[in-house]
């Protein structure tokens, strides 16, 4: 009987959806706003912040191009650091990426909630509104929504590209009515709008640490990319249509992006957005709608929700196989590697995806605070990219077969300057970020992710000592095993 396998069905449009549906929906109408109170003092270098994260994050993107070219499979950054690096770095790196990324699904499932309250506010439904600020009703619905999306990614590629595809499109088309709407309104019809606001009640920090800080947030906005690797392998032709995905998504959602909150800050100055913020969650269509009819800021809500729910089919599939690829190589349970024989899909994996996820959002509500989950998943992120970057420079090395394979950037002098200027850019903005995360004064010490990130890798530890040490017992010559690809 031949092996169930992953069916290879995503075309160039599904993988870029995949990285783009991604990067933008919390990203987009939440994280640019709700900065204001994460890195208090930010105030109008918001914009030039994210320039400066967008730096590293393209390096990144090369490396991973670079690797996808030659290691096109299933698990992305999992198999290229075990394959070009290091198994165990692979195993833990990826282990702390998978825990970061399911605990932001669950973040953004949690996340969305506050979207229909706004619509329903919009709409005088005050009691429906007042329900759904709820803590029980929130929870509930971020819960039905997360396994909606866990039972369209099991039913397969197809169903997930119907999903995904559309919905991507309807994004655009409703994000661009923010640009529009915020280039045409200025400070001074917000003033007129709201009167008794006073510009002078809030003060800008201008410090490096706070802009730094602020920058390292927002390189978040980047980090959907990686799940196009995730999806290696189940894309056609994939060592060229992963780093061109790669390359769309990156370009898209970037120009996007700095559109969307430029024309946000030209409408609404940062003053009163950074006051909002640290009062409650606020969205970009929340503060467009002092100035828009209730009509179109329904329109806006309504496109917010729909790029939020966007990112949720997208990251579960990229955190589901990397959880496919380690059963695969036998350093995890052997019950994930499961295939659907219906759907092609690794069914118990996503399952277990969405189980995680389901952590989140318990954990996002009871810590009162959703950038916890932001910032543990930045640290995963942040972590996995500068492994990429080192995996670039260690391959033909440690792998010279492997590096053979390389399609994208070959020129070897060109790769080790990608690849250095990144890890020295990675390590600065993870020191950044750390020492923030550190000096942030919090109740209890588990509301600090840089303990909660260790304790995850020391887990992972764990588990692959223990998984490595059972195969070799079994007799498999795992050096061999981690310098050739797993069979499809």
């Amino acid at each position: 009987m031949s092996k169930i396998s992953l069916s290879r069905h995503m075309g160039l449009l599904g993988l870029a959806s995949t990285g783009i549906c991604s990067m933008l929906g919390a990203s987009i109408y939440v994280v640019p706003f709700m900065i204001q109170r994460n890195v208090p003092g930010i105030g109008p270098n918001v914009l030039p912040a994210f320039l400066v994260a967008a730096l590293p994050a393209v390096l990144a993107a090369l490396a991973y191009s670079i690797l996808a070219s030659a290691m096109p499979r299933a698990g992305g950054s999992y198999i290229y650091a075990s394959r070009g690096l290091n198994p165990y770095l692979g195993f833990v790196a990826s282990f702390s990426q998978w825990f970061g990324l399911s605990i932001a699904i669950g973040v953004i499932s949690y996340v969305i909630i506050p979207f229909f309250r706004d619509i329903a506010t919009q709409l005088s439904w005050h009691s429906l509104a007042a329900m759904l600020d709820s803590g029980t009703i929130r929870v509930t619905l971020a819960l039905v929504l997360l396994w909606t999306f866990v039972y369209v990614n099991i039913r397969g590629v197809k169903s997930y590209e119907r999903t995904v595809v559309p919905l991507m499109f309807l994004m655009f088309g409703l994000g661009a009515v923010v640009i529009v709407a915020g280039f045409l309104f200025n400070h001074q019809d917000f003033q007129q709008a709201v009167p008794s606001f006073d510009l002078n009640s809030v003060s800008a920090n201008t410090s490096a640490t706070t802009f730094l800080a602020a920058a390292a947030i927002l390189f978040s906005s980047f980090i959907g990319f990686d799940s196009i690797a995730q999806a290696g392998g189940e894309a056609k032709n994939p060592s060229s249509s992963l780093p061109k995905a790669i390359a769309i998504a990156v370009l898209t959602v970037g120009g996007f992006y700095f559109l969307f909150t430029a024309a946000v800050y030209h409408a609404i100055p940062w003053q009163f957005i950074a006051q909002e913020a640290m009062t409650k969650d606020i969205t970009a269509a929340g503060v467009l709608s002092y100035l828009l009819p209730s009509g179109w800021a329904i329109v806006i809500v309504a496109g917010a929700a729909i790029a939020l729910l966007n990112d949720l089919p997208a990251m579960i599939l990229s955190v589901s196989r990397l959880m496919f690829a380690w059963a695969e190589d036998h350093i995890f349970p052997q019950s994930i590697s499961k295939i659907n024989t219906r759907f092609h899909t690794p069914v118990n994996a996503i399952v277990g995806s969405g189980m995680m996820a389901s952590v989140g959002i318990l954990g996002s509500h009871f810590a009162g605070d959703f950038f916890l989950g932001i910032d543990i998943m930045v640290t995963s992120m942040l972590v996995n990219f500068l492994l990429m970057c080192v995996t670039v420079i260690s391959l033909p090395r440690y792998n010279p077969e492997l590096a053979k394979e390389v399609k994208v950037i070959t020129n070897r002098t060109l790769q080790v300057i990608l690849a250095s200027t990144g890890i020295v850019l990675l390590i600065g903005f993870l020191g950044i970020h750390i020492y923030k995360d550190l000096t942030s004064n919090v109740e209890k010490w588990y509301f600090h992710s840089t303990p909660i990130w260790i304790i995850v890798m020391v887990i992972a530890s764990l588990v692959y000592l223990k998984e490595r040490k059972a195969l070799e017992r079994r007799g498999v010559d795992t050096k061999t095993m981690f310098k050739q690809l797993p069979e499809e």
